[in-house]
């Protein structure tokens, strides 16, 4: 199992601690550092401050401060932007990166922060549409050869004699598509992702949308093996119980809470659930680490955890 980094920067964060962390990530050898795409703080025990930043905006100057680590969004909100820039921003930010990017993207769902910031927010059937299109217009312009024109027209978006340019690194940078919807979703990922994930879910749960996937994959003659399929935790390990309640007590939940929903405990507990979910098929694993200034807690993961799983 592969493991990941997976930021919340809305919770409060600069870009510089962004930057440490995805150093330090690359430094241990964690296969990705990814971000998730909000402009609002969640809940009342982050401060938020100093405010939001956008992925990739951020994304682009980590690509140039590191090296080998492959970075991504978990995930982009098709409310956010069009997808005729947004295709040109992340091929942009896969050439400054020397081909690492992934473009995770999903409906949007969190509609205070359209509120504060002016972002219209459809209901979710009209969302759902609105991301079908941006993932078809996407793909469009980074498949299209070069010296030819991409034309698209839907209800949401109408792309006329488009040069498609600029071509990404990758042909294309790998897209993930994940939720548990129990069919539009897992259409979409059988029509245009090379990873689906779940995030925050129980086994079981996980278990049962990837057989979803795969029944979709099958349905349009696409093989469900050609998909990666990946979960999401919050993290809490520590030494010993006094470790586990600290980082429990700095993300403001409960140990117990965390045992039963994260992946909390010590090495030894982490590795025997990380090798649980991997026997239930999940391949990649992001580990979603809230408190950003605790980069010791990176250091335990990669030293006492990653090797074993």
């Amino acid at each position: 199992m592969k493991l990941r980094i997976f930021t919340e920067p809305q919770q409060g964060a600069s870009y510089a601690q962004l930057l440490a962390v995805a150093q330090r990530a690359e430094r241990l050898g964690f296969d990705a550092f990814f971000r998730s795409d909000h402009y609002q703080v969640m809940g009342d025990h982050f401060s938020g401050l100093p405010g939001p930043s956008d992925a990739w905006i951020t994304l682009a100057g980590i690509a140039r401060e590191t090296s080998t680590i492959r970075l991504g969004t978990l995930v982009n909100s098709a409310t956010f932007r069009n997808p005729g820039v947004l295709a040109i921003s992340v091929a942009n930010v896969d050439d400054m990166s020397n081909g690492r990017v992934e473009l995770g993207l999903g409906a949007g769902w969190y509609g205070v922060e359209h509120s504060s910031y002016g972002i219209p927010f459809a209901p979710l059937g009209e969302r759902f549409d609105i991301l079908t299109e941006q993932l078809a217009v996407i793909t469009g312009l980074w498949n299209t050869p070069n010296g030819e024109q991409f034309n698209y027209s839907g209800k949401h978006y109408t792309i006329a004699n488009s040069p498609a340019l600029p071509k990404p690194v990758q042909s294309p940078p790998p897209i993930i598509v994940g939720g548990g919807g129990p069919k539009r979703t897992p259409m979409l990922a059988a029509r245009y992702a090379a990873e689906f994930n779940i995030p925050f879910s129980g086994i079981e749960r996980f278990s049962e949308q990837c057989e979803r996937v795969r029944a979709a994959c099958t349905s349009i003659g696409r093989d469900p093996q050609s998909l990666v399929y990946s979960s999401a935790l919050v993290a809490c390990i520590g030494k010993n119980d006094a470790d586990i309640a600290r980082r429990a007590a700095a993300l403001g939940r409960e140990v117990e809470e965390l045992r039963l929903n994260g992946l909390c405990g010590t090495p030894a507990e982490a590795i025997e659930r990380l090798q649980q979910w991997n026997a239930a098929g999940a391949q990649r694993m992001y580990l979603q680490f809230l408190d950003l200034a605790d980069l010791d807690h990176l250091d335990l993961v990669a030293e006492e955890v990653m090797p074993f799983v």
